[in-house]
């Protein structure tokens, strides 16, 4: 009977037990009526069905919440549907590679619980911190997906992965994170509490992930994402980098034929000079002077559109050309959007023109500086963003001389 269902009606029934979920329907009910009422449904539906509720007015902090009793709610009917698999050279192969060596990393933490009995307490924290140290890397996983995947998926009008799940990667990230400065003050009576505060979660956690990712996130951008798109995808990761896994052969071998295809047009454009009032440029010098600065600066547009970035040799964030043309709230992860929104309408509005902070990130002190960017007549043409790694600079004391010895 189910299976009469046109693709409307399923979707309209699957949005009403989701809402339910949300007002307190248990998740076995909710799972019952599913199976009752609908009986299946593909990734692309459950990521249309995500991104209405949240056009709806369902915010993406709600979707969040609920978003592993999501996952349980399609997980059998999911795992009925036959997804081809990927060739070795396509973004979604090269994904899943990485996946399968998260799970060996989590494997192993399940097999070091397991086995605590085996180990003194020093090994067995030694091995364990090991094995957290080496799951950082799903970071970089992570930032492939958010930085240069979800950019596509927003151009198709899906928002709902970089609002919903970049917030639920966040969470990982604070979760290993918390694992990994609390391992130190493990003692023999804390540890049983240290596994299920803060391991078994983890565990779940980043499992959790890799199901929403290999059975939602994916397929539907399979089905949404173009050849051409999957191509620029392709291009674009290098500049993230991969995690666990070598690259394939045929993944780099056609990066180099797409190189050599495009030939990039030796910038005919390096001869175009560019006039400022206190002198000239040549495009191509204009374009190394950007990329010498010892700083990452980003221009976002007056409608908040991302618009330039400069390519210095050590990046402090990732920034791929996928961003370019994408709204910078969806440049920045869920938990911080209110703050971006909070200054950049203190520069339109004229009662700022400067916003800056500081923060540790990976062992160096990042100074993060916004200045809204105006014409002659002080309109308001975008905001500049400029990162700065000043671990050094805080740590210069008395003066050093031009020309001393030293230098």
């Amino acid at each position: 009977m189910t299976e009469n269902l046109s693709k409307s009606a399923k979707k309209e029934i699957v949005k009403k037990i989701i809402l339910d979920l949300h007002k307190g329907l248990s998740p076995v009910e909710a799972k019952e009526r599913f199976e009752k009422e609908v009986g299946s449904i593909t990734s692309m539906e459950i990521a249309e069905i995500e991104q209405s509720l949240i056009n709806e007015g369902l915010t993406p902090e709600e979707i969040k919440k609920f978003c592993n009793v999501h996952a349980l709610l399609f997980e059998s009917a999911l795992k009925k549907a036959v997804i081809k698999e990927e060739s070795p050279a396509h973004p979604v192969y090269l994904f899943k590679l990485e996946n399968r060596e998260i799970e060996k990393i989590v494997a192993g933490i399940r097999d070091i619980i397991k086995n605590r009995q085996k180990y003194e307490l020093a090994a067995w924290k030694a091995k364990m911190k090991e094995m957290l140290l080496g799951l950082r890397g799903i970071d970089t996983h992570y930032q492939r997906k958010e930085q240069v995947l979800f950019p596509y998926l927003e151009r198709h009008g899906f928002y709902g992965p970089s609002k919903v799940m970049w917030g639920k990667d966040n969470e990982i990230r604070e979760m290993l994170k918390n694992a990994i400065v609390n391992l130190d003050s493990v003692n023999e009576r804390t540890c049983e509490d240290y596994v299920s505060r803060f391991l078994n979660p983890l565990i779940d956690e980043v499992e959790g992930m890799i199901f929403k990712e290999e059975n939602i996130l994916f397929p539907s951008s399979v089905e949404m994402l173009t050849p051409e798109e999957w191509v620029e995808v392709l291009k674009e990761s290098d500049g993230v980098g991969y995690v666990y896994i070598e690259k394939p052969k045929e993944t780099s071998a056609l990066i180099e034929e797409l190189k050599r295809a495009l030939v990039e047009e030796p910038f005919i454009k390096d001869r175009a000079i560019v006039s400022f009032p206190t002198g000239d440029l040549s495009l191509k010098e204009l374009m190394c002077l950007l990329n010498t600065l010892p700083v990452d600066v980003t221009f976002v547009d007056r409608e908040d559109k991302v618009r330039y970035f400069n390519s210095p040799k050590s990046k402090i964030f990732v920034r791929t050309k996928s961003v370019l043309g994408r709204k910078v709230q969806h440049c920045h992860p869920p938990q911080s959007v209110d703050k971006v929104e909070a200054i950049l309408n203190s520069f339109k509005e004229g009662t700022r023109d400067v916003a800056e902070f500081w923060i540790n990130y990976r062992g160096r002190l990042v100074h993060i500086r916004y200045f809204a960017v105006r014409d002659e007549n002080r309109n308001y043409m975008g905001t500049m963003e400029v990162v700065q790694d000043i671990s050094e600079i805080k740590k210069l004391e008395g003066e050093r001389r031009l020309l001393d010895e030293k230098a």
